[in-house]
């Protein structure tokens, strides 16, 4: 037996980088397609494949493949890796990888000599308690804890995500009131358990294993279990499968949504392996991997009313993935209504026009159709646009925003790449003929009113129009069009005293008859040529008489 002598001296062990080294790392010559280089990374069991010293990994060359892109170059799905000297020290190599960076590429001077990836799934590193309780109430606190013991009870673990998450590490006013919970088990059991506990309801989507509860006092929680996400086709709803908290975060959208807090401790340890805390901090967007806009295009569109709410830039390589993604359209899985979705989202917000711009500048709305140009004249509707829906709203029209917003976007474009835009966003039927026809009509009938002298014939181009078709004459007409508009809809609805049943008592004949004979009536208050009920039964009996 050995005994350590007091007082000795023992030396200290110093890790470099090259002593983490634990993932093989290849070169290729350039250029090399994603199928290649994904058949070279599993002949060598490397997780990097280095082409023109770009790094592809592995795991992005497997999406690629799965979304049919083995022919594309391997560079389009290339990563910023950090790069280190062999000779850097552990602790460069750990804050590297706590930073988010998903493996630490080790150089020497003869080039890439491996990489290091963490290892071991993600764990709670942060006790953040003292700032859940000075951001949150007290009864979402408690109602946050109740949660965390209640899956406890049945073996599980819960997790608050999404905004609310996002929002605590924000030094500006929370955003969002939605409790999102993701859970290490049965999701769906504990939504049910919770629902009853709290006296709601629960509605379940079993295929994305998700729940919805509603409660009185609470409102709405959604239930999420967690789950890992394959994408099979390009823009298609993503096969989903149980998985730990730690492959739920990794399947997510931006870094600043990666984040979670768990709730069975008390402690709310947040979790954050991909560095979501930093992005906040530099106000970054940035996805988790370059294919992320290629799996779901409706990303783009998330990430322009981000960057609007919040003032954030995304990264060069978010702005290399979207435009990837771009290069790729059209996506043919991707359905309309998920689209017209994200447009919705978007003007529902304050300053939907700077999104909506900043989409277009883009090429964001080649989704739409991939012969799309957003137009100057395009960008002067967006700019108006919170001004007609905002008309909309004061008049009491029930225009819906997504039809006016899609008009909008639409207007400057051909009347094919109109039409394929609006099917695209899932317009159909009557709907889309209304859309249709406000844009082949809507600036001859500005013309229209401009040339309409009398007020009658103002009223007669705008009485037979649809709401939404008034709102768009607002959209692309002058200020006279505007008041007109104004005059119009300001009107007495029971301008004509008769009724039709009186214009019939005086002798005129039921069915089409009556309605034009209230149709002069009306015309007739307006240019001020009748300006009483009995000048009305003057006017009817005079054209009864004469057989009109």
């Amino acid at each position: 037996m050995t005994v350590a002598k007091r007082a000795h001296a023992y030396p200290q062990v110093s890790l470099v980088a090259v002593d983490l080294v634990n993932t093989a790392v290849t070169q290729a010559p350039a250029p090399i397609a994603i199928g290649a280089a994904l058949r070279l990374a599993r002949k060598r069991d490397a997780a990097i494949v280095v082409v023109d010293g770009r790094c592809a990994l592995r795991e992005d060359l497997v999406r690629a493949s799965l979304l049919g892109l083995d022919d594309l170059a391997s560079t389009a799905v290339a990563r910023d890796l950090p790069c280190v000297d062999a000779g850097a020290g552990e602790v460069t190599v750990r804050r590297l990888l706590a930073e988010g960076a998903p493996l630490v590429v080790v150089r020497d001077r003869r080039g890439p000599v491996g990489a290091v990836a963490a290892r071991g799934a993600t764990t709670a590193t942060l006790p953040t308690a003292r700032r859940v309780a000075d951001r949150l109430s007290s009864d979402t606190r408690a109602l946050l804890e109740s949660i965390g013991r209640l899956a406890a009870a049945r073996g599980a673990r819960a997790f608050l995500v999404g905004g609310m998450v996002r929002d605590l590490w924000r030094d500006a006013e929370m955003t969002s009131a939605d409790l999102d919970v993701v859970v290490e088990g049965d999701g769906l059991a504990v939504a049910r358990e919770l629902a009853r506990a709290l006296g709601g309801s629960v509605r379940e989507h079993r295929r994305f294993l998700t729940a919805s509860v509603e409660a009185p006092r609470t409102g709405r929680i959604d239930v999420t279990t967690a789950r890992s996400e394959r994408y099979e086709s390009r823009g298609a709803l993503p096969r989903v499968m149980p998985a730990g908290i730690d492959q739920d975060l990794r399947r997510r959208d931006f870094t600043i949504n990666a984040m979670a807090i768990e709730l069975h401790s008390g402690a709310f340890g947040l979790l954050d392996p991909l560095g979501g805390r930093a992005a906040l901090v530099r106000r970054r967007l940035r996805v988790l991997h370059p294919l992320s806009y290629v799996e779901d295009p409706t990303r783009v569109f998330r990430a322009a009313r981000y960057a609007t709410r919040f003032g954030f830039a995304q990264d060069a390589a978010t702005a290399r993935a979207r435009a990837l993604a771009l290069r790729l359209v059209p996506y043919a899985a991707l359905s309309g209504q998920r689209l017209a979705a994200e447009l919705e989202r978007i003007l529902a917000e304050a300053r939907a026009e700077l999104t909506l711009s900043r989409l277009g500048t883009d090429g964001a709305f080649r989704l739409l159709d991939p012969r799309y140009r957003f137009t100057a004249s395009t960008a002067h509707l967006v700019a108006e646009l919170p001004g007609a829906l905002a008309w909309v709203r004061a008049r009491g029209l029930g225009v819906e925003p997504v039809e006016l917003g899609a008009l909008a976007l639409t207007g400057d474009e051909p009347q094919a790449i109109a039409t394929a835009a609006l099917e695209r966003l899932a317009f159909a039927g009557e709907p889309l003929a209304r859309l249709r026809h406000a844009l082949a009509e809507g600036r001859a009938l500005v013309a229209r009113l401009r040339d309409a002298n009398a007020p009658s014939a103002r009223a007669r181009v705008l009485r037979e129009q649809a709401p939404v078709v008034l709102a768009w004459l607002w959209l692309v007409g002058d200020g006279r069009t505007r008041a007109v508009l104004d005059w119009y809809l300001g009107l007495d609805r029971a301008l004509v005293a008769l009724s039709g049943d009186e214009v019939v008592a005086l002798g005129v004949p039921r069915g089409p008859a009556v309605a034009r004979v209230l149709a002069e009536l009306r015309d007739g208050r307006l240019d001020g040529r009748i300006t009483d009920r009995a000048m009305e039964i003057a006017q009817v009996r005079h054209r009864v008489t004469r057989g009109g």
